[in-house]
């Protein structure tokens, strides 16, 4: 189904551009969306990949200024990681209200008191991948001294919290684990591991890559699910989601933690395309997805995209490409989600009514747009 078919592909990007720089904060925090109210804040994960979407596009101004503010956001952390660690080392319990932050006010206070979904370690490890990225579009082969303490305390910090239920990039399943968090620890560890020289590193990305294929893999179907539950013997794990969830496009993209033709993650991708892939050409998070009726994700279609690229499949590529554009309006925003391929309205229509229509623009929705049509238009 089409929105807006008078946006070219070049059209799109310099309006997408445009829609980011416009809703970033002085001090550098993006807000996910300035107008859906839930979303007026900065997480560290959608706010890593808009920064990198910004450099892909030449705005590199933009993404240092998103750098130096989580910099600065962690730099005052290192107190409470400390703290944090050091109850780790003496086997004392640490509550998930404790650890750091998911999201942050745009002008970088800590987000106190919040309902939302507190502990999670995925936008940690993306920040530690931007940056290396970053750092090497720059021509630089060593973090800048600015970054040295907060990049060392992220490190320390996940180093010891990777086996760590925590909510997974929709802010659900706090009790379990979740491949594509560890997939951006692991991207985070190893892109950094460039820079820093921590040949120690090497082993903790070794750890996650084996525990994935140890504990998360489906026993019969051969694909990576979408999440595990430690048992009650801590050493281990069940299938607590056995399907597929679309953002385990992340192992291949951008983390490398396995190549599209690995025999797992090529299943894995087949699956997404079999339970996730609409008639329409969206993808949907998973499939008892019930947020906003479970609906066509942008940015998930463009991750498809870019997994298509990566594989050589540049055709499905191109018809995710134009899927997206076709789901800007007349401004040229993008939103986060369409409920085009809904087969029954009534779920996403109780969302509407509790929080309204979904949110609008989503800066993370034209940030992947920006990354795909980069690597399809130059």
């Amino acid at each position: 189904m089409k929105g807006n078919c008078s946006f070219t592909s070049r059209q799109l990007a310099l309006t997408s551009k445009q829609i980011i720089r416009l809703n970033q904060h002085p001090s550098g925090g993006y807000a996910a969306s300035p107008l859906f109210s839930h979303y007026t804040f900065s997480w560290l994960r959608d706010g890593s990949f808009i920064a990198y979407a910004m450099d892909v596009a030449g705005e590199t101004e933009s993404a240092e200024l998103y750098y130096q503010w989580v910099n600065q956001v962690l730099s005052r952390q290192q107190g409470h990681v400390d703290y944090l660690l050091q109850k780790h080392e003496r086997g004392e319990t640490i509550e998930q209200h404790e650890f750091l932050n998911t999201r942050y006010h745009l002008d970088g206070r800590d987000d106190d008191h919040s309902e939302w979904g507190h502990f999670q370690l995925d936008g940690y490890g993306a920040w530690l991948w931007g940056l290396a990225e970053h750092c090497t579009r720059l021509g630089l082969t060593v973090i800048p001294e600015r970054y040295q303490q907060s990049v060392e305390l992220t490190v320390r910090y996940l180093c010891a919290f990777w086996r760590q239920p925590n909510f997974d990039c929709w802010e659900e399943r706090n009790d379990q684990l979740h491949p594509s968090t560890l997939a951006c620890i692991y991207g985070g560890l190893s892109a950094i591991r460039n820079f820093t020289g921590d040949a120690g590193l090497d082993g903790i990305c070794a750890d996650i890559r084996r525990f994935i294929l140890d504990h998360a893999v489906h026993p019969e179907a051969g694909h990576f699910v979408k999440s595990i539950r430690p048992t009650s013997d801590n050493d281990r794990y069940e299938l607590s989601y056995d399907g597929v969830d679309a953002s385990l496009l992340w192992l291949c993209e951008p983390f490398h933690v396995f190549a599209p033709d690995h025999p797992i993650m090529a299943a894995t991708i087949a699956k997404i395309e079999a339970d996730l892939k609409t008639a329409h050409g969206g993808i949907r998070r998973y499939c008892t997805d019930e947020y906003y009726g479970g609906g066509e994700w942008i940015l998930l279609t463009a991750w498809y995209g870019w997994v298509c690229h990566h594989a050589g499949k540049d055709t499905e590529a191109g018809q995710a490409l134009q899927w997206i554009i076709d789901q800007s309006d007349e401004l040229g925003r993008l939103p986060e989600q369409v409920p085009h391929a809904l087969t029954e309205l009534h779920t996403y229509e109780q969302w509407v009514e509790r929080w309204g229509t979904p949110a609008m623009p989503l800066l993370w929705s034209h940030a992947m747009y920006l990354v795909l049509n980069s690597q399809l238009n130059g």
